[in-house]
């Protein structure tokens, strides 16, 4: 974990109620694709954890979605705010489980945290298949930046409004792609019908309210088999077989 304080870039709407910012500073804790960030806000307790999209040497970007005072907050600020940050959080998806070819299922904003490890499978030589959720066409995100990686995307809508109409789970049933390893991050819904409509190992990236992000509170438990867990610093990433949902 580390912390600094970082700029605003750029802060733009990309998606309904959905927007992406880009701060500069410090991104030597971000190494894997599915860690997060925790972001003071002025005049709120609690940080806002949020996973990190993609990195390079001067920065970060992060895709949120407007769903409360604080992130609402965060949607009007302008560039050259100053923000503290904690990075470097979680214990990200694992690229290196994948032989040959990875199917990453994404819902929502979801799609944000696996984009890295996307990123770095092409980077290994993996065959990558995406398969995308929404509710609505106007809810789409990063579909075009996958593509523009090497990945092969499907998208599914449930007003079939883009893409396959229904779930991520019929999207698979239809198109069938090839894997040897699975990735899913999105709402614990959708993630739980994936784990038990997928075959073979897998991870999935949960989400739960954090108190401090970094482990010390415990506010963010899970139950596995190897008991609580605590998805802030033992997660958020943990594999198929261990969670109990």
């Amino acid at each position: 974990m580390k912390q600094s304080i970082y700029t605003i870039e750029s802060n733009a709407c990309v998606a309904d109620k959905t927007w992406r910012m880009r701060l500069l500073g410090d991104t030597s804790g971000l190494e894997r694709g599915g860690q997060f960030v925790d972001i003071a806000i002025a005049g709120r307790f609690l940080r806002r954890p949020i996973a990190a999209t993609c990195w390079d040497a001067q920065g970060f970007d992060i895709i949120y979605k407007v769903v409360g005072q604080g992130t609402d907050e965060m949607s009007s600020m302008q560039p050259g705010t100053k923000l503290d940050i904690l990075t470097g959080l979680g214990n990200g998806f694992d690229a290196g489980l994948t032989k040959d070819a990875a199917l990453v299922v994404c819902g929502g904003v979801g799609a944000s945290p696996a984009f890295s490890l996307v990123k770095e499978l092409v980077r290994l030589g993996r065959k990558v298949t995406v398969v995308l959720g929404f509710n609505k066409e106007s809810e789409i995100v990063l579909e075009d930046e996958y593509r523009t990686l090497g990945a092969h995307v499907i998208v599914a809508t449930m007003d079939g409004s883009r893409g396959v109409k229904g779930l991520v789970t019929d999207a698979i049933s239809l198109e069938k792609p090839e894997y040897d390893h699975f990735y899913t991050c999105g709402p614990k819904v959708m993630m739980k019908a994936v784990c038990e409509a997928l075959e073979g190992n897998g991870e999935a990236s949960l989400e739960e309210r954090m108190g401090c992000g970094c482990g010390i509170c415990y506010g963010c438990t899970c139950h596995t088999t190897d008991g609580p867990r605590r998805i802030c610093a033992d997660g958020p990433v943990f594999s198929k077989e261990e969670i109990i949902w």
